[in-house]
């Protein structure tokens, strides 16, 4: 690469992350316009309002909107946490697990196909902290052999968008990430859709929610596979510094 190359590069990246930021306050304030409007005009309070949403999901519809919902999020820098409980607790454990699959690696493709059209603006390069040394470590290896590492990443709970981000930087190929992104997210996709499957959505609403109305079977899975993920996560980066 040229010097005038290398300059043109250099200053095209505080444009790209100036625009990823524009975009994701963008939508925060469609959000917040769009939840706070409603309340004024529909003369609902915030429960209210957050009430009508879920009753939205819990239509023939509902599932369309919430996978979109799930897609959009990256751009957003939404939760995916939260919107995996969200799932759980108004489909439960079955069709709560299957739109979150497919709502979540929806929003992993997004994102890597963002970080392969801006990944210079988006992601650290160098040693830049602590997502500068993730890359460090994991990009020469991403490079040689994409799906056995973007599983461990997936599998030691390494943050889910930049992880999408990188891949798509660096230009992976598609099918192995994507693989690997669905069966290393699975077993963190369990434990939180069986978490929200042990509430009742209703009875938080209606504020008579209580510790004795969770679910404590789908409870008791949801913790026992976040246990067990943990332990595998401690497993494998004890084998990463060795």
């Amino acid at each position: 690469m040229t010097t005038e190359e290398q300059i043109k590069s250099a200053a095209s990246v505080p444009a790209a992350r100036n625009w990823q930021r524009y975009v994701a306050a963008l939508i925060w304030l469609l959000l917040v316009g769009s939840f706070v409007g409603y309340s004024v005009i529909a003369e609902r309070s915030p429960t209210e309002t957050l009430q009508d949403i879920v009753g939205l999901l819990q239509t023939p519809f509902g599932p369309l909107l919430y996978i979109l919902i799930y897609t959009l999020r990256p751009l957003a820098f939404f939760s995916a946490i939260v919107v995996t409980l969200l799932g759980g607790a108004i489909w439960g454990p079955l069709w709560g697990t299957l739109f979150v699959i497919i709502g979540s690696n929806m929003s992993a493709t997004l994102a890597y196909g963002f970080g392969r059209a801006f990944g210079q603006g988006i992601l650290p390069e160098g040693d830049q902290g602590a997502a500068g040394g993730i890359i460090n470590r994991y990009a020469d290896r991403m490079r040689r052999n994409a799906f056995s590492t973007v599983l461990i990443m997936r599998l030691i709970y390494l943050p889910y968008d930049l992880v999408n981000y990188l891949s798509g930087f660096l230009r992976v190929p598609y099918r192995p990430y994507i693989l690997a992104s669905i069966l290393g997210s699975l077993p963190g996709t369990l434990t939180f859709v069986l978490a929200g499957a042990s509430l009742n959505i209703d009875d938080i609403f209606a504020g008579n929610f209580s510790i004795s109305a969770i679910n404590p079977w789908t409870l008791v899975a949801s913790g026992v596979l976040f246990i067990g993920g943990l332990v595998i996560s401690r497993l494998l980066r004890r084998k990463e510094e060795d």
